[in-house]
Parts: structure tokens; C-alpha cells; sequence
């Protein structure tokens, strides 16, 4: 006979079971929001509204062009853990994972994007592309960008940007994540950036570069970069011009020795709280508010 707390450990020990078989986890998630709505095979124009969602991993040989290009505003991709992959495109690609053009609030959440030119690109005029969010996200082995994004009003947050660099289409500096106008960029991880020599012989890499824009950068871990020649390095590097002020603060940044931490184009940019070591320069032109520097 079981006494009372054995029954409870039977349950427990059953789900721990359940948890070890492939696809268990999968099996709970719900698709209630797409509402029919699945990506399953590309390349695709997302020309209608709503929640598109992934429920397999989908890949694609293309070398210029979208994987997913989304042709209409108000369009969310769920990739729910799953793969876009374009890894078999090469080092060569032009392709895109996800691209957007002129387009408004534009949501991508739990993708992992791998293999492109650039895992997402949003782009457009400062009236025409605005309020989109990149998210909860993981975008590895993409050739130039992680991250491109020019948007108003746009969020990137909690996202993984991983082993970025190495086209031979596009050579020249890695960038982990791009934002152009007033886009906040928080709580991400951008680690490992290898660029590719142009015809100069120099290539840099920027972990996080924002232009153009008043938004806040906080909370993102950036590591692991890297220069050939004498390529530009920066851990957190701000273009604010036309008396755009940008905060970056709470960010933790660690060098291999050349470049700056966090390098402003100009003092409009307050850069404070900051966790800096491993830079020739911990913190260059910007408005220093007082950062914890390291060796």
C-alpha cells in the first residue's frame, strides 16, 4: 500500500519521464493565436495581418532575397523555438532570414535564425517603419548582421546574437545588432563577431551600434569581438547626431585589447553604470556618468 507522499512521487517521478521524450514539451505548446496561419516551407510573402507561426524547423537554399518577407504592417512571426536556416547558401549569401520594408509594428519572438546574410532586416523611412520588437530570440551564424533594424519607436530585447561574421559577399566589419532612430536595445547577448577583411585589408566589429536616435541601451552583455588589420572596434558604439540624446548604461562589455567600450560620436550620449574591461579605451567622446572599469 502506498502511504500518502508515495502517490506524489509516482506523479513526479511519471512527468519527470514525459520530460525526456522528444517532443513532449512541444506536444503541451499551444497555436491558438495563429489561428491557421503556419509557415511551413520557404521562401514566403506574408501579405495578410495576424500571428504566422512556425511549427517545424524550415530552411532554405537561397542566396539573395527573404527567407520570410513580411509585405504588409501589423504581422507578428512565432517561430516557437524553431529553426529559419539558410546555412547551405555559404558564406557567399545576400539572403535575409526575416525582411520588412516600409512596414509597421512588425513583431519577431522565439525564432533561432541561422545562417544569412542577416538574420532580420527592417528597414524604412523614419515615418513609414515604426513600433516593431524583436524578441526572446537567437540568431547564430549569420554572415554580417544579427540584428537590422530601423524603425521609431522600436524595441530589441532578450535575444542571443551569436558567431556573427565571415561573408565573402559582404565583406568588412560584423555587427551583432544595428538600430537606426529611437529604438531601445536591452538584455541581449552578442558574443563572438568575425569580420572579414575588405579590399583595405582592415575589417572591425561592433557588438551594438544605434544612429540616429534617443533610445536607451541597457542590460546587454557583449563579448568575444574581434578586428583584422585596423578595423574599428566598439562594444556599444552610438551615432547621435542633431542633438540626439542616447543612454547607455547597466551594460557589461569585455574587450581583447584595441577599441573603446563604448565609443560616441558625440557628448549628447550619457554613458553610465557600465561594466568595462578588456578596451584601449573604456569609454570614448561620450558624456562619462561614472562606469566600473576592469583591466
Amino acid at each position: 500500500m502506498l502511504t500518502p507522499i508515495r502517490p506524489v512521487l509516482a506523479m513526479l517521478a511519471v512527468f519527470g519521464c514525459l520530460l525526456t521524450i522528444p517532443g513532449a514539451a512541444r506536444a503541451a505548446q499551444s497555436y491558438d493565436a495563429c489561428q491557421g496561419r503556419f509557415i511551413d516551407s520557404l521562401p514566403v510573402t506574408i501579405s495578410s495581418q495576424g500571428v504566422w507561426c512556425l511549427r517545424k524547423d524550415v530552411s532554405t537554399g537561397i542566396a539573395v532575397g527573404a527567407a520570410i518577407l513580411i509585405a504588409t504592417n501589423n504581422v507578428t512571426i512565432d517561430c516557437n523555438d524553431f529553426k529559419i536556416g539558410g546555412l547551405s547558401a555559404g558564406l557567399n549569401t545576400f539572403a535575409v532570414g526575416i525582411r520588412a520594408q516600409d512596414r509597421l509594428n512588425a513583431t519577431v519572438r522565439n525564432c533561432n535564425i541561422r545562417g544569412f546574410h542577416s538574420g532580420v532586416w527592417i528597414e524604412g523611412s523614419q515615418a513609414l517603419s515604426a513600433g516593431h520588437v524583436i524578441e526572446n530570440s537567437r540568431f547564430s551564424s549569420n554572415t554580417h548582421y544579427g540584428i537590422f533594424l530601423v524603425g521609431d519607436d522600436s524595441v530589441i530585447e532578450h535575444n542571443k546574437v551569436l558567431d556573427t561574421g565571415g561573408s565573402t559577399s559582404d565583406p568588412g566589419g560584423a555587427v551583432g545588432i544595428n538600430a537606426v532612430y529611437n529604438v531601445d536595445v536591452l538584455d541581449n547577448l552578442i558574443s563572438n563577431l568575425a569580420p572579414v577583411p575588405n579590399g583595405g585589408g582592415n575589417a572591425g566589429s561592433y557588438g551594438i551600434q544605434t544612429m540616429y536616435g534617443a533610445g536607451s541601451v541597457a542590460g546587454n552583455r557583449v563579448r568575444g569581438l574581434s578586428s583584422v588589420g585596423t578595423g574599428s572596434v566598439a562594444g556599444i558604439f552610438v551615432y547621435n547626431t542633431g542633438g540626439q540624446r542616447t543612454s547607455v548604461h547597466d551594460n557589461d562589455l569585455v574587450g581583447f585589447g584595441p577599441g573603446s567600450g563604448v565609443d560616441c560620436f558625440s557628448a549628447m550620449a550619457l554613458v553610465h553604470g557600465n561594466t568595462i574591461g578588456g578596451f584601449a579605451s573604456p569609454v570614448s567622446t561620450c558624456s562619462d556618468g561614472g562606469n566600473h572599469l576592469g583591466l
